[in-house]
């Protein structure tokens, strides 16, 4: 599938030292020249609301990060558009499952346009890899990792128990919130995950060696993932290296289960650990509330920018913010981050500004530390109403580097 426009990033003379991301499994550390990252994409039943945003803007720093680094970032994202809660909405709404998700998809790129994220380099919409997700499921099945209840074919998650990454009760209420079928008669195992499912009335299908039915949820972003991060023979391949990706990227309602599946069937697949690192951003409340569609309190980027929202205020609020805690957003934040992208305006409008390498400087190392982008536009702010202010000195600096490296590494165009 066609992503969203390629957005260039303007050079930056400046050194960016190793990034440092606090991951589960200790920092994040280069492995090479090539930096290959997947992120998980949405599953397109609602457009993008303010959590959707905030992931994606983090995986996008970080992909600017390594690329103004020198690394060569090949970013995978897939789009779920087959699964249980696109059919439900097309059901409730008396729509086209197919015609619903385009719908939202190009509402999606809208979004990710106006607020200038990276596109991927492969952005794989899941209908369009049937057939990969197939070969895949044979070669797991070869390996001795699956078995059949009346049609459907489940994967065995038992060998994999003990990288479970939270507890068993906790993980069996969890899946069963999330997609997982715990409870049903005949499981092996109660986490056991549905590989491929059996046709119902009037659902989509494919044929398949296991019948006429659709994938189940996480082999997906395993299969598209290692496909075209490594080509299509890399189910053959003998040299993958292990741990295979540099970063699996998503939400932190992803780390189980959907993360902790995909891990396991990659490894099923190539018998080789799936990613060196695992990134997982906060998610995003409203008003001191969870904000979610059972909610009913969802906040959309394009109603945003629809009623009239700068959408560079919109990028500066939303990476304001630790990524990896939770946050909430109100009105509030939104009227501060105006009043501020005013003053850094301002300061970059000027003819003679505080030399901006010092401060520049100052900011990739909070950037490098951790994705520390609060302390990075704080020093950012420091210097915007320092330039503001009477400059006495004997230097005369201009504003375009700070301008420049404000777009090539916040991706603020301002």
């Amino acid at each position: 599938m066609l992503s969203w426009p390629q957005v260039s990033i303007p050079e930056c003379d400046f050194l960016f030292p190793p990034l440092k991301i606090n991951t589960s499994s200790g920092f994040f550390s280069e492995r090479g020249e090539v930096f290959r990252s997947y992120v998980c994409g949405i599953t397109p039943y609602d457009a993008t609301h303010l959590g959707h945003a905030a992931t994606y803007l983090t995986f996008d720093l970080i992909h600017r990060y390594q690329t103004l680094r020198g690394q060569n970032v090949e970013f995978v994202e897939n789009i779920t558009d087959i699964d249980d809660p696109l059919l439900e909405r097309a059901n409730r709404d008396g729509q086209n499952w197919f015609s619903l998700a385009q719908e939202q998809i190009n509402l999606f790129k809208e979004d990710m346009t106006a607020l200038r994220v990276l596109p991927p380099k492969n952005y794989v919409a899941v209908t369009e890899v049937i057939n990969d997700v197939v070969l895949a499921i044979t070669v797991i099945q070869e390996n001795s990792y699956t078995y059949e209840i009346s049609g459907d074919l489940y994967f065995r998650i038992t060998p994999f128990l003990d990288l479970l990454p939270i507890e068993l009760d906790m993980a069996l209420k969890i899946f069963a919130e999330r997609g997982g079928d715990p409870n049903r008669e005949g499981k092996e195992h109660p986490l056991d995950p549905l590989l491929w499912q059996k046709n119902r009335d009037g659902e989509p299908g494919w044929d398949s060696p296991m019948g006429f039915g659709r994938p189940g949820w996480h082999i997906e972003c395993s299969v598209i993932a290692l496909r075209f991060l490594f080509g299509e023979s890399y189910l053959r391949a003998k040299d993958l290296p292990d741990p295979m990706i540099d970063l699996q990227g998503g939400g932190s309602d992803l780390i189980f289960p959907h993360h902790f599946m995909s891990a396991a069937l990659g490894f099923a697949i190539t018998g080789k650990r799936f990613a060196a690192s695992f990134v997982h951003t906060g998610m995003v409340g409203l008003e001191g509330e969870k904000m979610s569609k059972s909610k009913g309190n969802l906040v959309f980027v394009s109603k945003l920018l629809a009623a009239g929202l700068d959408p560079m205020v919109l990028r500066f609020a939303l990476i304001n913010a630790k990524y990896s805690s939770d946050r909430m957003w109100t009105t509030d934040i939104l009227e501060s981050s105006q009043l501020q992208v005013t003053i850094i305006r301002q300061a970059l409008a000027r003819q003679f500004v505080l030399d901006p390498a010092k401060y520049i400087e100052q900011m990739i190392q909070a950037i490098s530390s951790d994705l520390d982008i609060p302390k990075a536009l704080e020093i950012l702010m420091e210097w915007a109403e320092n330039s503001l202010s009477e400059i006495n000195s004997p230097e005369i600096f201009t504003p375009g580097p700070m301008s420049r490296f404000l777009d090539s590494a916040l991706g603020l165009a301002l």
